[in-house]
């Protein structure tokens, strides 16, 4: 073999070998069910696993996170009352990592929901019959805690807000299908807002969890104005 030839053969198990590497840093998350603490009139049945579904599929499709199975997390979870608490008792962290595959947990909870329809005062009207005219709107919260399956501690947590006007969305594209309980929602207001609050908890774990750096300046700026939007709403002196 020829210098050239190793050397071209070098420079392939580098570029191989720094794939492997980089799959294999790829954060192992599994989702929990989500919970709800809202009054959002679409919540029935199985819609907290539904969530914790698409919220899978959204951080697999990403391309930066290894999603654990649910089949692999449901007894573990109810066993440390994670499934209703978030919370991983002393000294049991490193047997759940080890049991569920998963670097991290993830757990949501809906803590708010609303939604409105008011007229704009325009539409159309034909022979007396008026069509159109009105506006419909939808605001959902979503609590997230990122929870590390080795040491039980929670590393990362923030509340995500996901909106819906006019019938676009406030942030990037949902990827994910809308099915189960949920699947006559994926058009309306209630949808479209779950669909914008999954894309920005996929974007914010994306954010804290792999990319880090400047990113994070601007998910900062979004809890700040969060924060005073509360204060505003409570209307403290």
């Amino acid at each position: 073999m020829n210098k050239s030839m190793f050397a071209v053969l070098l420079a392939l198990a580098g570029i191989a070998g720094s794939g492997c590497a980089f799959a294999a840093g790829k954060p192992s998350v599994g989702v929990a069910e989500f919970k709800n603490e809202s009054a959002a009139g679409w919540w029935r049945g199985g819609v907290g696993w539904e969530l914790s579904g698409m919220l899978s599929n959204e951080l697999s499709s990403s391309g930066d996170f290894r999603v654990v199975e649910r089949s692999k997390l449901g007894n573990v979870l109810e066993e440390q009352n994670l499934a209703a608490s978030g919370r991983v008792r002393s000294g049991t962290g490193a047997k759940m990592g080890k049991v569920t595959g998963a670097d991290y947990l993830v757990f949501g909870t809906v803590t708010a929901y609303q939604e409105n329809t008011a007229s704009t005062g325009g539409g159309l009207s034909f022979r007396g019959i008026s069509l159109g005219g009105k506006k419909s709107e939808a605001y959902i919260r979503i609590d997230v805690r990122v929870v590390n399956a080795t040491t039980g501690e929670v590393d990362f947590s923030r509340a995500i807000e996901g909106r819906s006007s006019g019938g676009g969305l406030s942030v990037g594209v949902f990827r994910g299908g809308f099915g189960g309980d949920l699947a006559h929602e994926e058009n309306t207001p209630a949808g479209k807002a779950i669909g914008a609050a999954l894309v920005e908890i996929t974007d914010y774990l994306d954010c804290v969890m792999v990319k880090r750096g400047s990113c994070e300046s601007e998910f900062n700026a979004k809890e700040q104005k969060r924060r005073e939007g509360d204060k505003k709403a409570l209307k403290l002196d």
